[in-house]
């Protein structure tokens, strides 16, 4: 009788805290993100009962997460998940744009096999880094039967790749959870190809409403550099400023597309019978701004 096979778990590294380094160990605070490799990373953590293969995508400070990168790993991401012989894939990231690069590949990939993304407050030096017990949750979620599709795992929290954002700046889990987020049905998803394709990346700005709002920088970008999208987080339930709505609806008109989210944390835009642009229901505005993203470049393709 044959032996069972052994299942793959692949480890893909982009930097971020979790692969920090602080000068000084007493003082984590002080640290520079993406300088620990991933095999230093997964020293001591491996499971037994699993093969774990590594790759080094990036190594970055997610707070400077490009395009490029995004391609990168959707490439290998779903490269990986093809293999009949890999059970899951997770992803070391930063955590200041881990939320962006979750919505990304939830979206665009829509995985049956589990995809986790982990991370870390502390550098990998701290005295009590955290980064170690995420990344074996990480490991062991990936392989719960049940487990599927692009999830956060954090300070033993996981949380849906679609619905989750950056609460807290600081605190051992800086996640939380949204309600009711859907994408929006009238934004297309382009193919897995189509994104990795994609040389020149339309440009969608992410704008405020606030008190003293107006609409000078939607009118001085739209007249010397338009954007090919805007995302404005609104007030409340997605209000504007009536002089920020008018200058969005006249970029809108020139060709540029428009969604309209909430800058609250919880509860998303609901519709209204006076709406003149297009709500982002459930996304928070970094969401949209994504969501907006992927449906241009499905346009252009």
């Amino acid at each position: 009788m044959n032996a069972k096979k052994t299942k793959k778990i692949v480890v893909l590294a982009t930097g971020g805290t979790i692969a920090g380094l602080a000068s000084d160990a007493a003082k984590p605070q002080n640290y520079i993100a993406g300088q620990v490799g991933v095999d230093d990373l997964l020293q001591g953590v491996a499971h037994e009962g699993i093969e774990l293969l590594s790759e080094q995508v990036a190594q970055i400070d997610s707070k400077d997460m490009s395009f490029a990168v995004w391609q990168s790993l959707l490439a290998r991401v779903s490269h990986c998940l093809e293999q009949d012989d890999v059970q899951g894939v997770v992803i070391t990231h930063g955590t200041d744009t881990l939320e962006e690069t979750a919505y990304f590949l939830q979206t665009v990939l829509q995985p049956t096999k589990p995809v986790a993304i982990t991370c870390a407050m502390l550098p990998a030096n701290a005295p009590d880094s955290d980064g170690p017990g995420n990344l074996k949750d990480a490991l062991a979620w990936v392989q719960q039967p049940d487990a599927s599709g692009v999830s956060v795992v954090c300070a033993g929290q996981v949380y849906a790749g679609n619905a989750v954002q950056k609460s807290h700046s600081h605190q051992r889990n800086p996640f939380a959870s949204q309600a009711g987020v859907t994408h929006p049905a009238a934004l297309r998803v382009p193919s897995v190809a189509q994104v990795l394709a994609c040389t020149h990346w339309p440009r969608v700005e992410l704008v405020f409403n606030h008190a003293g709002a107006d609409g000078r920088l939607v009118r001085s970008l739209t007249a010397h550099d338009a954007p090919q999208g805007w995302v404005v987080a609104g007030t409340g339930n997605g209000t504007l400023h009536h002089d920020l709505e008018a200058a969005l609806l006249d970029a809108q008109k020139q060709g540029a597309q428009v969604l309209r989210a909430s800058r609250c944390a919880q509860g998303g835009v609901q519709s209204r019978e006076a709406d003149v642009l297009p709500h982002a229901g459930g996304l928070t505005a970094v969401q949209a701004r994504v969501a907006l993203l992927m449906h241009l470049v499905a346009q252009q393709a």
